[in-house]
């Protein structure tokens, strides 16, 4: 079975750790998964990552979101949310630690704990 191609959208300020996270669990010999353009961001963003992001949400079949705190007002996440919106690509929320308050991101869907099951389900 081919693996779903996913773009990992994270607060890049604030949650950088997530993404590693996630990539990690794709390596899994039984993740139905694989995570697309993963470093598209460095400290200093250069000047056209949002072509080269929407480009890559339109080579992936999901936008997995992992949600933090802050993830619902980070400029980044937002304008990839609209370039998935635009492409049609589906789009999955999962809280990205055990403990605190989160707020899902404003039009990308239900907000999913996050957990190997789920991320197999949502990402397969």
């Amino acid at each position: 079975m081919a693996k779903k191609r996913v773009f990992v959208s994270f607060d890049f300020d604030n949650d950088r750790v997530l993404k590693d996270f996630v990539i990690g669990q794709s390596k899994h010999e039984d993740s139905p998964f694989e995570v697309i353009d993963h470093s598209l961001k460095e400290a200093a963003p250069e000047k056209d990552w949002e072509k080269k992001a929407a480009a890559a949400i339109a080579r992936s079949e999901i936008v997995l979101v992992m949600v933090g705190v802050k993830t619902h007002k980070a400029s980044g996440v937002l304008k990839e949310i609209a370039m998935a919106r635009n492409a049609g690509v589906k789009i999955v929320q999962v809280i990205g630690y055990k403990d605190g308050n989160y707020t899902p991101v404003p039009d990308a869907g239900r907000l999913y704990a996050w957990n190997w099951e789920n991320l197999k389900k949502l990402l397969s």
